[in-house]
């Protein structure tokens, strides 16, 4: 059967749960119609998620329709839970983004649509609640257009929008007057589109237009935009018969080799660690021996995502979604068998919160390092870190929600009372210049037994970090050069002032060892000395984040919310007035947002609107904010050396 993984992205509140729970109904895989206000949906299955309204974790159903296999993957909209949106994008045939009629494009829809489009996930529209005041439809699609780059494609027609009346009906694309509308977005790609329906508008019938349409969703080039109502339904069935016939599926091999992805890890009621497979070619059966990055494992419980629910098996093929058990090394984003790690490919920004944790009994402190372990573990893009003898811990978060959330799972699940301190901005650090250096086996300063030179050069920014090797990998053991990469990511968590390094490129550029005396330990010490050194050459500026924000207010307001935003150094790069509503946009440190979202409720009457997502690092003016270090310093070589030895 074919297979298709589908998510279900938006921004928080546009009604992305309440559309899948109506599409588990309509299809029969549910007999009753759960509500997020009433805290009993299919896929919100946290206490936590019940009590607040929102997903915080990725939530798996399967199902089916006819002849596709279904496996629907509902992610949270707020943005301080972007990890776990995170680490399912790379798992995704398409995916229907949720946008609601009446807030329109708001700044997590942006984030989302962005990053489909970086990792060539075909995806559609739904516009939801348009019975509600104020919705929009055929605006909306202006606006998809032109603030997101994409080509909407209309395939709903709305009547009575913004009223309870409101009806919804599938457009005929091969009837005036959408037939022209249609062929005009068809057109971009493909050329005979608008030929034939100038010369032979004959040849244009609808199962030509529909494979037309299916295959240019499949390449990105169009993006087909239904209207409706997740709570009543309305407009719902279009849409199931578009993720059946419009989206990209697969036709995976259960008889080929061993190949999936973990994507998610949650704990058993027993403690034990469930990984999250997501099983891509080949059959996984009970005590089958897996091949992790850490070596193999063995599968000793299989819980498979089947028609709504779960439930044990004793093997789980290819297409499927399964929780598999016993995979104690494993770690999220490993590959499976012939599948490729996905470790480092973030295509969001990096938590740029952090906050000091500490036990309410000080004898728990333990407890509650091992508590927070298990939680990071579950959450990669989240960083857990603690000082030299581990009396702080600090987390780095997202946002002030994603505390709370953090503070409410230490009591509810470990028991534990936790005091959250202050959050504190996390600056980075971006180099300056291009820096080298090198230590050579035998050759006094360098200790170790090995042979290590690396440069370091600036990226673009925003581009990430990188590593590269500039040497014949066939002269050393492969593990040898492994340890090498894995102990420059860490190193660079930690650079000249204590804070994370950001878009370095790292290659490697010299090498050596000894047999049989040198080990992957020489290396691992050798290489944080090297890189130090290569970055004092480069040097480094330290940079603080800063936010694109969009704020919604009464014109009337304008002038005292120019002042604040000049008072707190925003840039202000938008400015619109219509209908008495003034609209602004542009850059604010991010260090500062708090402080305008506390005062704007006066200055508007408290009608404003303030919206905010990472947008940069830019370079601090005055003093570098130095930040203290965790472990041994490599930019103080004698206290490094004394500290490992």
């Amino acid at each position: 059967m074919r297979t298709l993984n589908l998510g279900i992205l938006a921004h928080v509140d546009a009604g992305k749960t309440s559309l899948t729970e109506r599409l588990l109904f309509d299809l029969g895989v549910i007999a009753k119609l759960g509500s997020v206000d009433s805290g009993n949906t299919q896929t919100d299955s946290l206490e936590l998620e019940r009590q607040r309204g929102i997903t915080i974790a990725a939530a798996v159903v399967s199902f089916t329709i006819n002849d596709l296999i279904v496996n629907l993957i509902d992610t949270p909209g707020h943005p301080d839970f972007i990890a776990e949106v995170e680490r399912v994008l790379q798992l995704l045939d398409a995916a229907v983004v949720v946008v609601s009629a009446v807030e329109g494009i708001q700044p997590q829809t942006r984030i989302l649509v962005r990053a489909l489009r970086q990792l060539g996930v075909p995806f559609l529209f739904f516009v939801n609640k348009v019975d509600r005041l104020g919705a929009r439809y055929e605006e909306l699609l202006d606006d998809f257009a032109s603030q997101l780059s994409v080509n909407p494609v209309a395939m709903s027609v709305v009547a009575h929008a913004g009223s309870r009346h409101a009806e919804v009906d599938a457009i005929d694309i091969a009837r005036e007057p959408q037939l022209s509308a249609f062929c005009e977005a068809l057109a971009a790609g493909d050329d005979g589109i608008m030929s034939d329906y100038v010369l032979s508008p004959g040849r244009l019938d609808r199962p030509r237009l529909e494979t037309v349409l299916a295959d240019q969703v499949a390449k990105g080039l169009v993006h087909p935009a239904f209207a409706g109502v997740a709570m009543s339904g309305a407009g719902v069935a279009q849409l199931i018969c578009a993720i059946e016939s419009l989206l990209p599926s697969r036709c995976p091999d259960p008889k080929g080799p061993i190949g999936g992805r973990i994507f998610k890890i949650e704990r058993g009621w027993g403690g034990e660690k469930l990984a999250y497979v997501n099983v891509t070619s080949g059959t996984i059966a009970l005590k089958d021996h897996l091949d992790l990055p850490k070596g193999t494992a063995k599968a000793n419980g299989i819980q498979l995502f089947t028609e709504g629910r779960i439930e044990k098996v004793t093997h789980v093929g290819a297409g499927h979604i399964a929780k598999i058990g016993g995979l104690t090394g494993a770690r999220i984003g490993d590959g499976i068998g012939g599948e490729s790690s996905s470790h480092g490919r973030l295509h969001f920004s990096p938590p740029t919160l952090e906050t000091r944790v500490r036990a309410m009994r000080p004898a728990e402190n333990a407890a509650l390092w091992l508590a927070l372990s298990q939680l990071a573990d579950q959450d990669p893009l989240i960083n857990l870190r603690t000082n030299e003898d581990a009396s702080e811990i600090h987390v780095s978060l997202y946002g002030e929600v994603q505390k709370e959330v953090i503070q409410a799972t230490l009591a509810s699940d470990f028991g534990l009372d936790a005091v959250f301190d202050e959050s504190t901005i996390i600056y980075a650090e971006r180099l300056v210049g291009t820096g080298s250096a090198i230590e050579i086996i035998f050759r006094e300063p360098n200790p170790f037994l090995a042979t290590v030179g690396l440069r370091v050069d600036p990226r673009p920014h925003g581009s990430g970090n990188s590593f590269a090797l500039e040497v014949d990998v066939g002269q050393m053991p492969a593990s040898f050069y492994r340890a090498v990469e894995e102990t420059v990511v860490e190193t660079l968590k930690e650079g000249i002032f204590g804070w994370q390094i950001i878009d370095c490129h790292v290659a490697m550029t010299a090498a050596r060892q000894t047999s049989p005396a040198t080990t992957a330990a020489d290396f691992r010490n050798l290489t944080p000395l090297v890189l130090a050194a290569a970055l004092i050459g480069a040097q480094t500026v330290v940079c603080e984040p800063f936010d694109h924000f969009q704020l919604e207010a009464s014109a009337s307001a304008l002038s005292g919310i120019l002042a604040l935003l000049a008072k707190s150094g925003a840039s202000t790069k938008e400015t619109m007035i219509a209908n008495g509503t003034a609209r602004l946009e542009g850059t604010v440190a991010t260090a500062l947002v708090q402080g305008i979202q506390r005062q704007l409720p006066g200055l508007s009457s408290g009608t404003g609107v303030f919206t905010h997502a990472f947008d940069h690092y830019a370079p601090i003016t005055g003093a570098a904010t130095i930040r203290q270090r965790s472990g041994a310093n490599p930019f103080d070589r004698a206290d490094y050396l004394q500290r490992i030895r």
